[in-house]
């Protein structure tokens, strides 16, 4: 430090400039340091107070009333909610025309002009405010979104603390064609409850292994989590996902034997039906011919309006003749549904609709045959007319119908988020065996066996894919049938999966708590009518037995970790249509995520505190404002 000149002069500048070197005479420190008012004492202090916040230069020159501080809070505040609307909403924030004269200045400065004006606090402050602290700039509304996401992201870590968990990963473009890669978490909380959170988006280059997996890695990084707390993996069947050898699943088994890969059962239900449509000639045919019909009595307005138009005519008429009732909720005005190549659960609300709709589908092809504006059009209508009037296309329509819907509420079963891999082979299990009917009719005999036969050898084959030992010994937890399924030595077994959670001597003190366990559970009534090991877990925590049986409680705990589906993951990107849309193209990574993590996540978000978000968002940067 360099000597004060003056009265309170320091001792020269050997301190400084040429170095101190007569390290025998240290008492010439003593000497330079002085007494409490020396030059450097002096400037030791003016050193802390320029690097404390609230004595730095700028709050020493601005010095702040306990009323000032009070305003900025409320101005924070007030900012805060109109932003928690927003991102609540998946709204834009901006506006074409932001200037202070315009009529629409987008939703962001609308909503705090509205605030303003309803709330006589809040308009007392805002009249009263420096032009450069009005706290409504684009940067500070991204320090804003950021400070919110963080804080809710941190909520959702604070939940995982150092549980074990699985990851979730699906990827997709978005509107403005880049690569996005979704990642989700899987875990049981402390009350032994299956979660399943959006941990965020990242932005790939490319979708090879190699790129998701580094990808992976910084976003686990980022959030201070490790591949090594990894214990199961949850993808759709794309071979950069799942491939044997170069895939991002064998990149982490590789790193960690013991997360073990689940393929996502609804896309494996999705494939064995794909698979079905491709192999049966008559029900690709079928399929094929519906596509056409969805698309010629729905490709122009005028279409849609005489089906509209018919089908209340028809509803009118059948609640003259008593034939259906009225009431809330009922007759509502349907369109035809159009199905999705990748989506057979559309495929079933384009039957339902054909069914609903097929008498007046019927007069709209009438309508066309005749008064078509070429002869192709003409030809396609009265061939339809002619292939929708056949036995053949009604049999079909009604037996895809009656499959579909079985198989619809099992996609939907399987993609709960609570949903644990012993209901989910269950469920894929029961459906399986359908009883065979004895009516030899061609159609039966020539389709329904056919369908139901190459339908269950599909599930056959791909449920199958994933290790048929690992999932076994997990059934021998379901506490179904008063633990009629257990099996110690099966259980023994899972244990050996995981040889960082059970070493040999843990295996044993394992053997002996099954023993005791599986006494204990049988014994009360408060476990008798359990359905799943989801159950079984939510009662261990409530029972506190999870604190008896710690190794057991791991592995179960184990088990439901294991991924049933990616629904999670995709429901991101159904949420990422509505954030960034053909409006909101060009919006940048880090602002998308922010908001994804928002708006997806927005239970957790709401019970996140706006002083949490407050205080984040203050140490972003250095404010002109202190709290």
């Amino acid at each position: 430090m360099r000597s004060h000149v003056g009265e309170h002069r320091g001792s020269g500048e050997a301190f400084i400039t040429e170095g101190f070197t007569n390290w025998k005479k240290s008492d010439r420190f003593q000497v330079h340091v002085g007494g409490l008012n020396s030059a450097h004492n002096q400037a030791w202090r003016n050193c802390q107070a320029l690097m404390k916040q609230k004595q730095h230069i700028e709050g020493a020159i601005c010095k702040q009333s306990r009323q000032v501080k009070v305003e900025y809070r409320i101005r924070l505040t007030a900012i805060l909610d109109c932003i928690r609307f927003l991102l609540s909403q998946g709204l834009a924030f901006r506006g074409n025309k932001e200037s202070p004269s315009s009529t629409n200045k987008g939703n962001f400065l609308q909503l705090v002009d509205f605030l303003v004006n309803h709330n006589e606090t809040i308009r007392e402050v805002w009249k009263n405010t420096r032009g450069n602290l009005k706290l409504t700039s684009p940067p500070i509304q991204k320090d804003f979104v950021r400070a919110a996401a963080s804080e809710t992201t941190k909520a959702i870590l604070d939940d995982l603390g150092d549980s074990l968990f699985a990851i979730m990963i699906d990827e997709s473009r978005d509107i403005s064609v880049m690569e996005q890669m979704v990642v989700a978490l899987r875990y049981v909380n402390k009350k032994g409850q299956v979660i399943e959170r959006f941990l965020g988006m990242v932005h790939v280059s490319d979708t090879s292994a190699s790129s998701l997996k580094l990808a992976l890695e910084s976003l686990l990084a980022k959030h201070k989590l490790s591949f090594s707390m990894i214990r199961g993996q949850g993808y759709d069947g794309a071979s950069n996902m799942r491939g044997e050898y170069n895939g991002l699943k064998s990149l982490i088994l590789k790193e960690n034997c013991s997360a073990f890969y689940i393929h996502c059962f609804a896309h494996q239900l999705q494939l064995a039906l794909v698979a079905l449509a491709k192999k049966h000639s008559e029900i690709a045919s079928f399929f094929n011919q519906v596509a056409t019909l969805s698309n010629v009595v729905g490709a122009s307005a005028k279409r849609r309006d005489i089906l509209r138009e018919s089908q209340i005519e028809k509803v009118d008429e059948a609640l003259k003749e008593g034939e259906i009732s009225s009431g809330r909720g009922l007759n509502q005005e349907a369109t035809i549904k159009r199905a999705g190549d990748t989506r057979w659960s559309s495929h079933f609300g384009t039957l339902l609709s054909i069914v609903s709709l097929f008498s007046s589908m019927i007069d709209v092809l009438d309508v066309i045959e005749e008064d078509g504006t070429s002869l192709t059009i003409k030809g396609d209508a009265m061939l339809l007319l002619k292939y929708m009037q056949s036995f053949e296309f009604v049999f079909i329509l009604h037996l895809m119908k009656k499959v579909l819907s079985i198989t619809h509420e099992l996609s939907q079963a399987l993609q709960r988020s609570d949903q644990d891999i012993v209901n989910a082979m269950k469920l894929v299990k029961s459906k399986r065996n359908l009883e065979k009917v004895s009516n030899l009719h061609y159609f039966q005999v020539q389709l329904f066996y056919q369908v139901i036969d190459r339908q269950l050898q599909e599930l056959n084959n791909r449920v199958t894919e994933v290790s048929n030992e690992l999932l076994l010994c997990v059934s021998c937890l379901s506490p179904r049938d008063s633990f009629s399924a257990f099996d110690k030595e099966k259980l023994l077994r899972l244990a050996q999966f995981y040889p960082s959670e059970f070493s040999p001597i843990q295996i044993l003190a394992l053997d002996s708590q099954l023993e005791n366990y599986f006494i204990d559970v049988c014994s009360e009534d408060a476990f008798s009518e359990l359905e799943g090991i989801s159950d079984l877990s939510l009662k261990l925590v409530e029972t506190r037995k999870h604190i008896v049986y710690p190794l057991v409680y791991l592995l179960l705990e184990l088990s439901l970790i294991l991924p049933v589906a990616t629904a999670t993951a995709e429901r991101a990107f159904s949420a990422m249509k509505i954030i960034k849309n053909e409006l909101r193209n060009r919006m940048g990574d880090s602002w998308l995520n922010d908001f994804l993590v928002t708006y997806i996540e927005k239970d957790v978000f709401i019970e996140v505190e706006n002083e949490k978000i407050i205080q984040s968002f203050q140490k972003m940067a250095s404010r002109r404002e202190h709290l």
